[in-house]
């Protein structure tokens, strides 16, 4: 499980992952909210409207998807396609540091439709899940192309696309005078090799899925959102018939991985006198596309953050 453990009496009713299971029907889940880790990442850039709404729509579908995998290391997202928003890459680590950038053509942007969507501003394209463990170790990546008008729409391909486990989910983010906010609701099959599993046939198992499903799907986007409603009481007014159980929740909270040391490798292998052509007044001035952060070096060797 991705994030920092909570204490079990923690009140806190956003940016965290509640894990949960749904014992009548062999189903497991998770539910996430964002808050405050939304408004910081989009902060540090100056996104137009559109580009923030899709932004946070990926950054909560990552949180999602991360909290459902075991791994040490990190978790990306990336949406890449011919569109106004050409990339979009969402990335959280096992510690439950997010961090968020997005490309776009400005004048193309401008011409779009001020209200469109997910697949409508990023266009023709794919959608690619990476999990990079460092060196010595076997990655995991899956892709699939952008197909639906939503970011949920596309999850549900990746999912129907890559013989996973049964999995739906249910999402939105919106912009309140407050601040943003984001929710989400995942449920799918327990493998078949859990403990937990009641033994049933194939067709009681699909027969649950579908249940449980049209039970997340009754979920209003206030109730998503909903500061004030705790997820735990929130998965219970879903699935309270379906005996659900609930599991020690986890911290999201914005991160990022740059820093002097990083830059430094990266540029290490570039001869000295192309990084002459890269000084602007006297200065090698790098900044992190995620947190905007600014490294500067005189003489290209060593860096410092501005």
């Amino acid at each position: 499980m991705i994030g920092t453990a909570l204490d079990p009496a923690t009140e806190l009713t956003t940016d965290l992952i509640q894990p949960f299971q749904l014992d009548v029907s062999n189903l497991r889940g998770r539910a996430v909210r964002l808050g405050g880790v939304l408004d910081e990442l989009l902060a540090l850039h100056d996104y137009p409207r559109a580009v923030e709404q899709i932004v946070a729509e990926a950054a909560v579908s990552t949180v999602l998807l991360a909290s459902l995998l075991k791994y040490d290391g990190v978790f990306t997202l990336q949406a890449k396609g011919d569109g106004p928003v050409s990339l979009l890459v969402v990335d959280v680590t096992t510690t439950g540091d997010v961090r968020a950038y997005a490309r776009f053509d400005a004048g193309r942007l401008a011409a779009a439709d001020a209200a469109a969507g997910f697949q409508a501003l990023v266009g023709e394209g794919y959608l690619a899940f990476t999990v990079d463990q460092g060196e010595n170790t076997e990655g995991y990546q899956g892709i699939v192309a952008l197909t639906g008008p939503t970011i949920t729409d596309c999850l549900a391909h990746y999912f129907e696309q890559s013989e996973q486990l049964p999995t739906a989910a249910k999402l939105a983010a919106r912009r309140y005078p407050d601040g943003w906010r984001a929710g989400a609701v995942l449920i799918q099959h327990l493998p078949e090799e859990d403990e937990g599993r009641i033994p049933k046939s194939p067709a009681d198992s699909e027969e649950d899925f579908r249940r449980a499903a049209i039970l997340m799907n009754t979920a209003a986007e206030v109730e998503l959102l909903d500061r004030t409603l705790d997820l735990n009481s929130l998965l219970y007014r879903l699935f309270h018939e379906e005996q659900v159980r609930v599991f020690q929740p986890h911290a999201i909270q914005r991160g990022c991985r740059c820093s002097a040391d990083r830059v430094e490798r990266a540029l290490s292998s570039i001869p000295p006198s192309e990084l002459e052509d890269l000084k602007v007044d006297g200065e090698i001035v790098v900044t992190c596309e995620f947190c905007s952060s600014r490294y500067a070096s005189a003489d290209g060797v060593k860096f410092e953050k501005k």
